[in-house]
């Protein structure tokens, strides 16, 4: 019989695949023997079997939840509707990988209109009891029944207006009372049915819910968001419950070991007294920072402190702790590995090596690859700062960075007007998880309510977007789309600017100027290279973004795409004589033109890279793609070039192909002219001979793309080597260089052996290997691949990571077929999928000797390439 429930005692930190995260540390401190409060976990392995079997809890999870519940009821000699003893317990998810926020919680589960009476007795408190009982009609009736929350909040707020009560605290016990009542009558209106008094009914359609929304759209996105498997299930963790709520001397609250903003090692971290765990999270109430806890109770504060250093001593990293204080007494609720920003993933896991917790090995594991992006982006420029009129500075800096847009009001909003190609503040009281796919969209939030560890800014801080939570001096009305600060007010549409780190903003658009890194970021990037295996190049061929890429410390150049230098207006046109030329001589003269301008753009590239590899792809697309489009544009053309606007429109229905990302493009180019790849070989080496003589030794690699034969190759390497050396005899000297091929057709892939016998190097084109080998075409997947991967069609959109199980089996043929005839042969990775961290996992485990990527991705495929090693290390 499958064992589907496990109590506290029964495990351990290891057990988060079966626990969950959040039921494995739970275990874990109980483990430790710190106070937490009694339970037990219904595991992942319950809720797979609950999604796949029509969603109903089986008879062996129910059976084996009873028992459980007896023997719960033993340790803690507490039972459902007991006279003397009630327990009341929390019911919260809890999957292997965190995901604050995304699904759901329920409180004080147990109570019910007698039991309610039986709190109020035996505390001898009925306000408190009433408004744990509020709370179980509020969270049950959104969490199992989908009442729309609103239904319960515009009641909640219009009674305490109409009472004049000015916050929660001051409602009477009568007051909540009354509300319960409405509560009640709300269930009825909405689901046309009571809301459930046995306890047992509670518990089992509470666990039903929290399983469901494993697949809610909020959890899902989130997946999406953060590369988390949906098929891993969530598990549920019935928990004693413990009162935050029960007076002025007990509390709720959360922590972080260390400041999950800056990394500083100092306690961080917010708590509300007479509250209960929800109501830090959600914003409703702004918090007070953990170090006043030692003015209000200095004791508890200490013990406090004393745990959060015995935890992160334990799980060697920042831990993010909830906590709830009871009538002067401590209990931990959850502890995790906190989310941070790029920026203070760095300094803890540099400050972690030098206190002795980590080696470097270690610490490069604690920094996500793709978070390291975050460090990239611009921030404000300081003169234009100072210069800008503040609307407020009184904002928390709940997650740095620098954005300006227009402010939308709406999470649905923000989303439509992103995909309409505009920049979007989102502003709001609070957020929820339901904002998730428009704080996605938005390049910053802005929040009127919630402390540094509200949802906006925990969400915030985990997808890099700059966030600012707080703002008590704004008034934000979404239903008037206005915003209300001290000397003016702000409409939908209106351009500010957020400035994330310091928890300002600004009327209008404030310049920005390029990061600057940390002494910690630097020696964390060199332990990341000393560990790597993999080099990893950049794509480029602009002098900026090489620049870029050498300061982020890539290792040469792994594509340099040419087609984007024949673009210039004057190059246009030359290029466009080209290919309009009706003999041979006429396609020379041209393409003589041209080599004048590519000599000057190889020369600047070769200068930058020096003695550091340099790959250069030949001319790769279809000639089409030079050519006019509109009548307007055909009728300039004709002009310029000076012929007859019919036959500029006759060559161009020439050219014209069905299918051109399969037709005349890359070599097939170079078969029919081959006067093309020789005058871009005479202007590479041209350039290279140049800056030999003024002592830069160059390492240029010349790539033929799209190869699928032997033949192919053969014919026009050997066509190549012959301009080479026949410049080589003019100039009087000779450059060292390689010639090598692009895989990207499967065929390649089959017949790389025999290529390897002819080329000096291979690259794969992923993007191109991905569409060949799927039949996908990479410019309209779009329109479906979402369809895909929502419908589990595709675990993985290929075209942002590998699909390892035919692109990345074929690539795993082609190196081993190539490296048993050429051992020497370099081979290395060029498409999109060079800086993908999941690919470059597989990557490393092949004979691949570098990956590529654009420039900013750089720094995040060094650290995904330590990260892969570090895993085939152990």
């Amino acid at each position: 019989m499958t064992k589907y429930i496990y109590a506290f005692d029964e495990g351990q930190k290891s057990m988060k695949d079966l626990l969950g995260g959040k039921g494995a540390n739970l275990s874990e401190m109980k483990r430790l023997g710190l106070p937490v409060p009694d339970g037990f976990t219904i595991t992942t392995e319950a809720c797979i079997d609950y999604l796949s079997q029509g969603q109903s809890l089986s008879t062996e999870v129910k059976t084996q939840l009873v028992d459980h519940l007896a023997a719960f009821s033993e340790r803690t000699g507490k039972t459902f509707s007991s006279d003397s003893n009630l327990l009341l317990v929390s019911v919260r998810s809890g999957a292997k990988i965190s995901m604050p926020g995304m699904m759901d919680t329920i409180l004080n589960l147990g109570l019910n209109d007698d039991n309610v009476k039986k709190l109020a007795e035996k505390t001898g408190d009925a306000r408190f009891a009433y408004d744990c009982y509020r709370r179980l009609l509020q969270m049950f009736g959104e969490v199992v029944y989908n009442v729309p929350m609103q239904a319960f909040d515009t009641y909640f707020e219009d009674y305490k207006q109409q009472h004049k009560f000015d916050n929660d605290a001051a409602i009477t016990a009568e007051g909540l009372q009354e509300i319960c009542e409405r509560f009640k009558e709300i269930y009825v209106e909405e689901v046309y049915k009571p809301f459930p008094q046995e306890p047992l009914k509670q518990l089992e359609e509470a666990i039903e819910a929290v399983f469901k929304s494993w697949d809610n759209d909020r959890a899902r996105i989130y997946r999406d968001l953060n590369d988390i498997p949906h098929d891993i299930g969530t598990a549920v963790n019935i928990q004693e419950m413990v009162f935050g709520n029960s007076g002025d001397n007990s509390g709720t609250g959360v922590a972080f070991t260390r400041n999950p903003v800056s990394g500083e090692n100092k306690l961080f971290g917010e708590y509300l007294l007479n509250a209960q765990g929800e109501d830090v999270v959600a914003g409703i109430r702004t918090p007070k920072d953990i170090s006043t806890l030692n003015d209000q109770m200095p004791e508890v504060h200490q013990e406090f402190v004393d745990v959060t250093k015995q935890l992160e001593q334990h799980y060697k990293d920042m831990q993010d702790i909830e906590f709830t204080i009871e009538n002067g007494k401590l209990y931990l609720l959850q502890t995790r590995n906190g989310k941070r920003t790029a920026r203070a993933a760095i300094k803890i896991a540099v400050d972690l090596v030098e206190e002795g917790l980590l080696t470097k090995e270690e610490a490069v594991t604690k920094v996500e690859a793709k978070s390291i992006d975050q460090l990239l982006h611009p921030n404000f420029e300081e003169k234009a700062l100072k210069e800008a009129t503040p609307i407020s500075k009184m904002g928390l800096p709940a997650s740095p960075g620098a954005a300006t847009g227009q402010i939308v009001f709406s999470a649905e909003d923000a989303k439509a007007q992103a995909e309409a190609g505009k920049k979007v503040i989102l502003m709001r009281p609070e957020t929820s998880p339901e904002d998730i796919e428009g704080m996605v969209a938005s390049e910053a939030i802005v929040t009127t309510h919630g402390g540094m560890t509200s949802h906006a800014a925990v969400v915030a801080r985990g997808m890099g977007k700059c966030c600012v939570t707080g703002c008590s001096n704004l008034e934000i009305n979404t239903m008037a789309k206005t915003v209300y600060y001290d000397g003016g007010e702000l409409h939908e549409g209106d351009i500010i600017s957020v400035d994330g780190a310091n928890g300002d903003i600004y009327q209008g658009e404030i310049k920005t100027v390029s990061a600057e890194h940390s002494e910690e970021f630097a020696n964390f990037m060199k332990w990341s290279e000393d560990v790597a295996r993999l080099d990893v190049r950049m794509n480029a061929e602009t002098p900026q973004d090489i620049e870029a890429g050498y300061n982020f410390n890539a290792k040469g150049i792994g594509l340099v795409r040419t087609e984007h230098m024949f673009f210039g207006a004057e190059r246009l046109v030359e290029m466009r004589r080209f290919i309009l030329s009706s003999s041979y001589e006429q396609r020379v003269e041209a393409l003589n033109n041209i080599r004048k301008y590519q000599i000057e753009d190889f020369e600047a590239i070769f200068r930058l890279s020096g003695e550091r590899p340099t790959i250069v792809r030949l001319l790769d697309p279809p000639l089409h793609e030079f050519l006019p489009n509109s009548d307007e544009d055909i009728e300039n053309v004709a002009q310029q070039l000076d012929i007859p606007k019919e036959t500029l429109n006759k060559r161009i229905v020439d050219l014209h192909e069905v299918n051109p990302m399969l037709g005349h493009r890359g070599c097939r180019l170079a078969i029919t002219y081959p006067e093309l790849y020789e005058m871009q070989v005479e202007a590479i080496m041209g350039s290279v001979l140049k800056l030999k003589k003024e002592g830069i030794a160059c390492k240029p690699e010349i790539m033929i793309p799209l190869v699928s034969t032997v033949e192919e190759f053969t014919t026009l390497k050997d066509k190549l080597v012959k301009t080479i050396e026949k410049l080589e005899e003019e100039k009087g000297d000779k450059v060292d260089y390689l010639i090598g091929t692009m895989i990207e057709t499967p065929r390649a892939c089959l017949v790389a052996d025999e290529l390897a016998k002819h080329c000096d190097f291979f690259s794969f084109g992923t993007n191109d290997l991905t569409q060949l080998t799927y039949g996908f075409s990479r410019d309209d997947a779009g329109k479906f691949i979402n369809v895909y991967t929502e419908s589990n069609i595709l675990k993985l959109d290929p075209f942002q990571t590998l699909d390892k199980d035919g692109v990345g089996k074929l690539i795993e043929i082609a190196v081993d077929q190539a490296k048993k005839v050429n051992p020497n042969i370099k081979i290395g990775v060029c498409g999109e999928l060079g800086g993908d961290a999941k690919s470059i996992r597989r990557f490393n485990q092949l004979a691949i000797d570098y990956v590529s990527c654009s420039p900013f991705r750089v720094p995040g495929a060094i650290l995904a390439t330590a990260q892969s090693q570090v895993e085939e290390s152990e």
